[in-house]
């Protein structure tokens, strides 16, 4: 994690967010703004980004934040355009999940966010360099303060750190008392943090997580070995499993439950990948690149056949 962190060639960052948490249909307003034509990165800070969005100019900011944040825009040079995958999910006429009715969209959603360093660094460190299950708001601040106390050319305050925290924690844990933030922030309904009975303390949510489909545990898979594992042949349970940026990380998966998709994953992925376990090593071998929009499909198609 440190060697992330530490890495000048990553851009961290610990705002853009305004200190808002990701909101239901931001996301979708986002797609709209940009699907017909590619839209300048100050759309969202213009005047008319109040009636265009229907929220004030910070929130706007903070759902151009979101959107890039969770890979449902890209920016090439200062123009914001839909990325393939949100093409195919919020499409009106064709789109998997238009209005971001299924577990499969929160989960790719998330794994956007929390599966890299940049954008939202904390959500990455968060998920991916805490080692315990129990955490409280200090502990993230005072990690990430370590993690990149060597990296030239960067300052950043803990109180930066402490309201991105804040936002972190407002981003996953359901407040019991209620209000607006309660019942908004999208990423809630994963159920991956929650608040401890300790005040203050909060803990992750281990566990095999049954509505996350094989697709999008498959295509998470494929995009962390892609990113931090390009050259190598193979994938050890292990690595899929605790490795920064995996599956097992950032979706909090125990490793019996990363075991049993990788059992499934050449028939997933129809046989890019392969599940191998000889002589006790436990691996997953790379036979070709798999194929992201067919993953997609099978994200999507397992939840529709299962509900029909």
């Amino acid at each position: 994690m440190r060697s992330i962190l530490t890495d000048s060639n990553i851009r961290l960052q610990f705002a853009g967010h305004e200190t808002f948490p990701l909101r239901i249909l931001w996301l979708r307003k986002a797609y709209d703004a940009c699907a017909e034509m590619p839209m300048t990165r100050g759309t969202f800070q213009e005047h008319e980004a109040i009636a265009r969005f229907g929220v004030g100019r910070n929130m706007a900011i903070s759902i151009r934040h979101w959107a890039l944040a969770a890979d449902v825009l890209c920016d090439e040079g200062g123009m914001l355009a839909p990325t393939d995958w949100a093409r195919r999910v919020f499409d009106l006429k064709r789109g998997f999940d238009p209005y971001l009715e299924e577990p499969s969209t929160l989960w790719l959603v998330h794994a956007a966010i929390a599966g890299k360093p940049e954008l939202a660094t904390t959500w990455f460190y968060a998920f991916n360099g805490l080692n315990q299950t129990m955490f409280d708001r200090d502990m993230v601040v005072q990690g990430i303060l370590e993690a990149v106390r060597d990296r030239q050319g960067l300052q950043v305050s803990a109180n930066t750190l402490r309201r991105d925290v804040e936002v972190f924690v407002r981003s996953y844990a359901a407040r019991g008392e209620g209000g607006e933030d309660a019942a908004e922030p999208l990423l809630v309904e994963l159920g991956l943090v929650r608040e401890s009975r300790l005040a203050g303390q909060f803990e992750f949510v281990r566990g095999p997580k049954p509505n996350l489909s094989d697709g999008v545990f498959a295509l998470t898979l494929w995009r962390f070995w892609r990113r931090w594992y390009k050259t190598s042949p193979t994938i050890s349970v292990e690595q899929a499993s605790y490795a920064p940026g995996s599956p097992g990380r950032i979706f909090k998966l125990d490793e019996d439950s990363v075991l049993e998709r990788l059992t499934r994953i050449e028939r997933v992925t129809e046989g890019a990948l392969i599940w191998s376990d000889t002589a006790g090593l436990r691996q997953v071998a790379r036979v070709r690149a798999p194929n992201e929009t067919h993953l997609l499909d099978r994200a999507y198609n397992a939840v529709k056949k299962a509900a029909a």
